[in-house]
């Protein structure tokens, strides 16, 4: 083993545990005291317009009200994010954020990323009745 590296049990798996029992009771924490913005139970004589998707799904949802072929491109990114741990072509010697020879698929997820949560603001504060766009202000 060289002497650059440290060994990741035990001391990297600590800091695993540690972080996972802080972030389970700082979620515990933040439902206890702020609700779930569900609304009231499904009502077919009042609909609300538009129906909007859960958070989660919203960008879909906006992507598919522009027209509904741009599913293709989202089921195409959805298997490049499974083939995604082949596609690097050479194995780093350490592990790096955005690491020199990773930077393409870094900047490619990146940008998936950064096009999900513009969507889904879009989705979310921009678009009212009829699905029109709105200003949310």
């Amino acid at each position: 083993m060289s002497k650059d590296y440290i060994k990741s049990s035990p001391v990297f798996f600590r800091l695993i545990i540690r972080s996972l029992c802080l972030c389970t009771v700082g979620l515990l924490v933040l439902a206890w005291f702020i609700p779930a913005p569900l609304q009231q139970p499904a009502n077919l004589a009042v609909v609300p317009n538009p129906v909007k998707s859960a958070w989660f799904l919203l960008w879909i949802q906006e992507l598919v009200s522009y027209r509904i072929w741009l599913i293709y491109p989202v089921l195409l990114a959805a298997l490049l994010f499974i083939i995604l741990p082949w596609l690097q072509r050479v194995a780093p010697e350490r592990a790096a954020w955005f690491g020199w020879t990773q930077r393409i698929i870094s900047i490619w997820v990146l940008c998936g990323f950064l096009m999900m949560v513009a969507l889904t603001m879009i989705g979310l504060f921009f678009r009212g009745e009829n699905w029109a766009f709105v200003l949310p202000f």
